[in-house]
């Protein structure tokens, strides 16, 4: 990564915010390179064909899209993972798991750092083979298209919240309108008191008014931290502990939420890694923030206390 490409994303989310308010679109530039895969395994006695097309349609759509008002060249695009696995499929219903992962790249390194590991255990489409998926922002065509809009949005939004303070409020907004129009589809997965890990869920554990300190935790650990760990590792690193600090308020004041989860299932292993080379009382401090919340992952908070020697 470049010094560039950070502060042109920086530029780009103020630029996405002008724009959304203004009502105006710029230039073409989809925004993602998307992984997708489809695992049909459990799916006995069908044809394999189907499932191929579904990836091919995905893939297509997530890559060849235009989600945002942002304008990206391609070696400025989002990385990120969509991986179904289908679990039953009858009279074209699907029903699975979708795990989604968003990475973003760090400052001068060839690391990239994750921003988004979750699994979605509430996936339901219909789907015939060649059915087309058509992309509209005010509209929803199918559970599928809504399930594929709302990850789009709110990977924008998580990318250009890490880049720029709330630079990522369009997508959540966007993402929220989602929500809403899918909740009348009938669909698991959309309704705000169905599962706190579900879609809604997932988006009030960013965008709630008692969680502003995840908003700011995406600013401060990228930006400020993870950012600035090759050039100043401990004025880094103090940043990651400001930003640890502002994530774990937001969570013990929303416990219910799926906040916890999805700090953990991101960062908890690179977490270890950061503190592998810190002073003591920085490590304590992070292990005393963080053992309450993870209890079961106590080996990996032992080596936050206390490194293994390498």
């Amino acid at each position: 990564m470049t010094y560039g490409f950070a502060k042109y994303r920086m530029i780009v989310a103020g630029a996405a915010v002008c724009a959304a308010l203004a009502g105006t679109e710029s230039a073409s530039g989809q925004e993602f390179v998307c992984q997708v895969e489809v695992n049909s395994q459990a799916i006995e006695g069908t044809s394999k064909s189907v499932f191929e097309t579904l990836q091919e349609s995905i893939t297509d759509y997530m890559n060849e899209t235009k989600f945002s008002n942002a304008t990206f060249a391609n070696n400025e695009k989002i990385d990120c993972r969509m991986m179904f696995t289908i679990k039953e499929y009858a009279d074209d219903r699907m029903k699975g798991d979708l795990q989604v992962q968003l990475s973003r790249p760090v400052y001068n390194s060839s690391y990239t750092t994750t921003l988004l590991n979750f699994r979605d255990t509430r996936i339901e489409f219909d789907y015939k083979e060649g059915d087309p998926l058509v992309f509209s922002e005010s509209s929803i065509n199918s559970n599928l298209e809504a399930i594929l809009n709302f990850y789009a949005y709110l990977f924008l939004a998580l990318d250009f919240d890490s880049f720029s303070p709330k630079g990522g409020q369009p997508y959540y907004e966007r993402a929220a309108s989602v929500v809403q129009a899918a909740q009348s589809l009938g669909s698991i997965g959309w309704r705000a008191f169905e599962d706190p890990k579900n879609r809604s869920g997932i988006l009030s554990s960013f965008t709630d008014g008692n969680m502003e300190g995840i908003r700011e935790m995406l600013y401060t650990y990228h930006r400020r931290g993870l950012d600035e760990m090759a050039t100043s590792p401990d004025k880094g690193r103090a940043a990651i502990t400001g930003a640890v600090e502002s994530a774990v308020k937001a969570i013990n004041n929303a416990p219910m939420s799926a906040a916890s989860s999805l700090f953990r299932d991101a960062k908890l292993d690179e977490l270890v890694n950061v503190y592998s080379k810190a002073p003591e009382a920085e490590r304590m401090k992070v292990y005393d923030l963080l053992q309450p919340l993870y209890p079961a992952d106590r080996d990996r908070m032992e080596e936050i206390k206390n490194p293994p020697t390498r």
